[in-house]
């Protein structure tokens, strides 16, 4: 426990100076690398060591590129590009491996890389997308707060209110009333954190908007980690890494934002909170 509050310290204060007060290449930089790591953990994950080091390397630029390329204005035509990329690369270390007669790589495999490599970034990559809208340091900063308050509100629901529990088995231990603690703290956060950006900013705020952003924005949450749990319970990973002490891997901590992210990003430019 001490770990975890120690890197909490330690790196959330520099994560919200680097959405606050830097250039967005800045925060895309950040999210370069969070999306890096997190493809290698998942193939290291659920790889069954049979993810060949090209296959990984053309997974990991992929996803290290695509944030960048978010950036740069071209996030969709270059999406299509490291797709073919990674899947070009991923077929031809599976059909020579085949006739190695080798370790076999098949078909989930590459398939492995395609998601690590391409549908993972993409989803960290709103984050990008975000920060580069109008106003984008208060709509980056909502959707990294309302995943992590969402967290939150659903874990200390479940503890001190949980009574039905066995809701998945992906997450046995996860009650009813956690979730829904979660969904509620989700909106009283979006709703609250409206009104603080409208009292030191003067900025006008759409509170409609902002409690679906966090209605929606908590149901994503909520889905990214049972996603990404249903995943370690396949392979029996408890952590995907160990990169943050106390808190595992950068895909623990990120796991939500790959659906979160993209959900904000699609309600702020259908109905913009701000």
């Amino acid at each position: 426990m001490g770990q975890r509050i120690l890197v909490a310290v330690i790196f959330v204060p520099i994560l919200l100076a680097i959405m606050l007060l830097l250039p967005p290449i800045a925060w895309t930089g950040v999210v370069m690398f969070i999306s890096a790591v997190a493809a290698f953990e998942l193939l290291r994950a659920a790889g069954e060591r049979r993810v060949s080091p090209p296959m990984q390397a053309a997974s990991i630029l992929s996803a290290a590129a695509l944030p960048l390329c978010c950036w740069a204005g071209v996030w969709a035509p270059a999406a299509g590009v490291c797709a073919f990329g990674v899947m070009t690369v991923s077929f031809w270390c599976a059909i020579r491996a085949y006739d190695e007669g080798g370790v076999s790589i098949g078909f989930f495999q590459v398939l492995l890389t395609l998601f690590a490599g391409v549908m993972v970034p993409m989803g960290l990559s709103a984050l990008v997308a975000l920060k580069c809208m109008a106003q984008g340091e208060y709509l980056v900063l909502l959707a990294v707060l309302l995943a992590f308050v969402t967290d939150a509100g659903a874990y200390f629901a479940g503890v001190f209110l949980g009574r039905h529990r066995g809701v998945t088995r992906v997450s046995p231990n996860k009650s009813l009333e956690g979730y829904l603690g979660g969904f509620l703290t989700g909106v009283v956060f979006a709703l609250g954190y409206g009104a603080v950006i409208s009292a030191v900013s003067a900025q006008a705020v759409n509170y409609l908007s902002l409690a679906l952003c966090g209605l929606f924005g908590a149901l994503a949450t909520e889905l990214g980690d049972l996603a990404f749990s249903f995943i370690k319970r396949q392979y029996g990973v408890k952590d995907y890494g160990h990169l943050l002490p106390g808190h595992g891997g950068m895909l623990d901590r990120f796991d939500s934002m790959v659906f979160a992210a993209p959900t904000l990003m699609l309600l702020v430019e259908v109905c913009p909170p701000l």
